[in-house]
């Protein structure tokens, strides 16, 4: 159960769940693929690192076109 970041803000920050679960799992994907020897050197698992790394503004959700 994750407790911090709240979802709540999660969720005010980018509209609604649905979207705030495809944030999240872009950004988890990418840290696995891409980052994944930045991952191994802190403790957090790779989704509440990128719902941190989202909450305080280093991602942010865009629309695609």
């Amino acid at each position: 159960m994750m407790i911090e970041p709240p979802i709540d803000k999660l969720v005010d920050k980018v509209g609604c769940k649905y979207a705030l679960v495809c944030v999240l799992s872009k950004r988890v994907r990418y840290l696995l693929d891409k980052r994944a020897d930045m991952l191994e050197s802190t403790r957090f698992n790779p989704v509440t690192y990128a719902a941190k790394e989202f909450y305080t503004g280093g991602v942010e959700a865009r629309e695609e076109e």
